[in-house]
Order: C-alpha cells, then structure tokens, then sequence
C-alpha cells in the first residue's frame, strides 16, 4: 500500500527535522497531513492533538499514532491496515531521535563541555521556541476558538480559559493536569446550559 510507504517517509522526515519535542512537532505534522497531504481535516487533527494531550506518552508520538490510523481508515476502511498505519507512523518519527540517541550518547558526555556543542544549544533554543509558539497559532483556528463576529460566545470562553490557564501556570504554578481538568469541566457545565 502507498499510503503505508508515504507515511512511513512523512512522519521519518517529521522526526528528523522536528527539534522542540512533541509541541514543536505539532506545526509540522499539520503541515504534512492537513495541508500538503490532505489525509485529515483542520477538524480532525484537532481532535487528534486533544485525545494525543489526555494519553500517556509523547504528543508527538501519539499524534503519529492516530494520524496514522486515521489517514489509512479514512482512505481504506479497514481496521487492520489502520492498526498498521498507527505502528508505522509511530515508528517512523522515532527512528530518527532513537539513531539519533545511540549515536549521541556515546560523545555526548565527553563533550557536553565543549563550547561548539554549547553553541549548538544556543542556537536551538530561540528555535524550540519559535516551534512551540507556531503549534499553539496553528491551533488558535476559528473552529477551535471561535470567532469575535461568527461566534462571540465561543470566542470569549476561549480567552477566558486561555487567561485564566496562563495565568494559574504562570504566577501560582498550577498543575497542568489540574488546568486541563478545571478547563474541562468548565467548559462542559458551560456548553451544557448554552
């Protein structure tokens, strides 16, 4: 099957030029799978990013997982070619960090001192950064914020649980598993009564 060979080189040149971890991997994996390949909707991914947040695991490999899974049920309707696309992608976009490690590993103590491998870090740094902020735009969408003039409502909720989740991390260091499960019951009840 096509699809298994395209995810495969996908998500392998998403583990290999994704530096930030999973948040900075997101902004990639969208712009492959939603934009360039179109196996899944803005809506879909979303989705995905949600259900990658809440299991154990990195959000970058359990991304793969489920766009895995997903992309090749929607394009063959069998559940077992699916299960494949999820190992498939999911060890794509880790062979290249787990290469990577075995190799690194081995120098990387005995030059962790050094000022060009300190130079490195340096540089990668502001570009972690840059990755993590562009996965968090990438997300800030109408369909998952609302808007001030299509749905002002939605739109307001979303800021205020996006102030109000910085605020609590930010100043009174809240757990990031207390917020997401505040926020979510919040938004439930909310949703419920509108």
């Amino acid at each position: 099957m096509t699809i298994l060979l395209e995810l495969f080189y996908t998500f392998l040149k998403v583990g290999l030029f994704s530096f930030g971890g999973g948040y900075g991997m997101l902004s990639v994996i969208q712009g492959e799978v939603v934009t360039r390949h179109e196996w899944l909707s803005a809506a879909e991914f979303t989705d995905i990013v949600a259900i990658s947040q809440m299991t154990p695991g990195p959000i970058g490999i359990n991304s793969a997982t489920y766009v895995g899974y997903s992309a090749v049920m929607n394009a063959t309707g069998s559940e077992a070619w699916a299960i494949l696309g999820s190992l498939v992608a999911s060890f794509a976009v880790m062979l290249p960090s787990v290469v990577l490690m075995l190799i690194v590993s081995r120098f990387f103590m005995k030059y962790y001192k050094h000022r060009n491998v300190e130079a490195v870090f340096k540089v990668l740094r502001p570009a972690v950064v840059g990755l993590i902020a562009s996965a968090a735009l990438l997300l800030m969408t109408e369909e998952n914020f609302g808007s001030p003039v299509g749905s002002p409502l939605q739109f307001g909720v979303s800021v205020v649980l996006f102030v109000a989740a910085f605020v609590a991390m930010k100043f009174f260091k809240a757990s990031p598993i207390l917020i997401l499960l505040l926020a979510g019951i919040f938004g439930g009840v909310f949703y419920s009564f509108t």
